[in-house]
């Protein structure tokens, strides 16, 4: 247990972790108070118990879809005029605004998060319900089509109940992303966080029903994937299914969507390229690349883990990473100093331990060693930045870490690092790193990924489609026009003439 004095909390927070069980929140009210199984989440940074939470049975996780199911076709959420509806979702966002400081300060301790990256990612869920719900009140839900000898129109609805299910790294901002259109569009949601951070998902269905959404359009299941993870995506009533994690339990929701046909979509993980060119100012690249890697200890599935550097500058750049890196405080996340938290448990530790091991087993080399960290008076989960160099097929270059560890290779022509940064069976995110803008956007385009960027990294401007290809994901993106329209169904009514 931790034995330093950690930051004093809020008031709310102290009164909302000093309920005892905190339990699922379906169809306006608490649900499987009762349950005799329930899950401890703990403090990253400190391994303090937090609070037990209730994990549903899979009957219960049922019932809930069927709540969602009534509401969608009972309540006035799916039928009410679009500006009404969007008004709802704007006072949800003028409120998770308001409670900043609280969701925040929950977030951080639950995820492992620094504060004010957390307070950040209450912000962007705030700013993905506004976006979201204006973009709504400019479709058109009828578009009439030119057909010789008929009359004919489609005609857009909502589909009815959309079920989600979150990961741990982003789990209050990626709600935003998820539920934000299906909600604009008129749709009912139930949404799983993760086991290990299911607190600020119970705290925002609880303020939805005080900003007066009706009962059962935001509904929370708790518990582990298993149980509840397994229920909600394998239950035939949901209309949409969406899921972000890791492509091996993607392949399961996957399966189990497509026995019973639901569409899904499926945002997964990626071992993101930096491909540098000689023509960069090496300090400022190596700077803003040692803060994306470590930016939440490195669990971001979009980042940079592959630094592909041209030679002529090789040498340079990887010193003034190794510089940048060392210098990167570790600590407590609620402490104002620290610039890097903990990882979110012993077994995310675990595992990026694991392959720096394998990594250098397989012949790479060690530019930082990383490792274990210690911080004084917790006993929390923290690791130390790492490099590795080498082949491309090591292992470490080839897998998912998901902590704060980027794999290094030269090249030497434009061509070659392409080829390089297409070598990996992820695609989600990449970024070129070059003075000349003309080759900027031909080797973005040419990097095989949802996203390439350009003189930076993790850049998310609503608007901008955000997705992955191969084993990054499939079913469409999130944060722009095309993904609002994803939660439309479209009826075609033809009268011959």
């Amino acid at each position: 247990m931790s034995t330093a004095i950690k930051p004093s909390l809020l008031p709310e927070v102290e009164a909302f972790l000093g309920r005892g069980r905190l339990a699922s929140f379906v169809g306006g009210k608490t649900m499987g108070s009762e349950n005799d199984n329930s899950i401890a989440t703990t403090d990253p940074g400190s391994g303090d118990k937090l609070a037990d939470v209730v994990e549903l049975t899979a009957e219960q996780v049922e019932e809930a879809v069927g709540v969602a199911d009534a509401a969608f076709k009972q309540s006035s959420w799916a039928t009410m005029p679009v500006n009404e509806r969007a008004a709802l979702l704007h006072r949800l966002a003028d409120a998770v605004e308001k409670h900043k400081a609280i969701i925040g300060q929950i977030e951080s301790l639950d995820a492992g998060k620094v504060q004010s990256q957390a307070q950040g990612d209450v912000q962007n869920f705030a700013d993905t319900i506004r976006y979201f719900a204006d973009m709504a009140q400019h479709v058109n839900p009828r578009t009439t089509l030119a057909v010789k000898a008929h009359e004919a129109w489609t005609v857009r609805q909502p589909w009815g109940v959309c079920a989600f299910i979150f990961p741990w790294n982003f789990p209050f901002l990626l709600i935003g992303w998820g539920i934000a259109p299906a909600l604009a569009a008129g749709n009912t949601v139930v949404i799983k966080p993760a086991e290990d951070t299911p607190l600020s998902a119970i705290y925002l269905a609880e303020l939805a029903k005080e900003v007066g959404i009706p009962d059962g359009v935001i509904n929370v299941v708790t518990g582990g994937g298993a149980t509840v993870g397994s229920a909600l995506s394998g239950n035939t009533q949901i209309k949409r299914m969406s899921f972000t994690g890791s492509p091996e339990v993607g392949r399961l929701v996957g399966e189990a969507c497509g026995r019973n046909l639901v569409p899904v979509k499926l945002e997964l993980g990626g071992k993101g390229a930096a491909v540098i060119f000689n023509d960069v100012d090496v300090a400022d690249t190596a700077q803003k690349l040692a803060g994306a890697i470590t930016f939440h200890t490195g669990q971001v599935c979009c980042d940079a883990t592959r630094w592909l550097v041209h030679q002529d500058i090789y040498d340079e750049f990887v010193n003034q990473c190794v510089d940048q890196l060392s210098q990167v405080k570790i600590g407590y996340q609620l402490d104002g100093q620290t610039q890097m938290g903990p990882v979110v448990n012993a077994k995310q530790r675990q595992r990026v331990l694991s392959y720096l091991e394998k990594g250098q087993s397989e012949g790479a080399e060690c530019l930082l060693p990383g490792g274990a960290a210690k911080v004084e008076g917790y006993d929390g989960h923290f690791v130390k930045p790492a490099l590795l160099a080498g082949s491309l097929d090591n292992v470490a270059a080839q897998e998912e870490i998901f902590g704060p560890v980027a794999y290094l290779a030269p090249f030497q022509t434009e061509s070659q690092a392409i080829e390089m940064a297409n070598h990996t069976h992820y695609g989600l995110a990449n970024s070129v790193w070059t003075s000349d803008l003309a080759r900027a956007a031909r080797v973005a385009e040419s990097m095989i990924a949802g996203n390439s960027w350009i003189n930076a990294h993790n850049v998310f401007a609503h608007g901008v489609p955000y997705g992955g290809v191969n084993l990054s994901g499939m079913g469409g993106g999130v944060l722009s026009f095309e993904t609002l329209m994803d939660y439309y169904r479209s009826t075609s009514v033809v009268r011959p003439l």
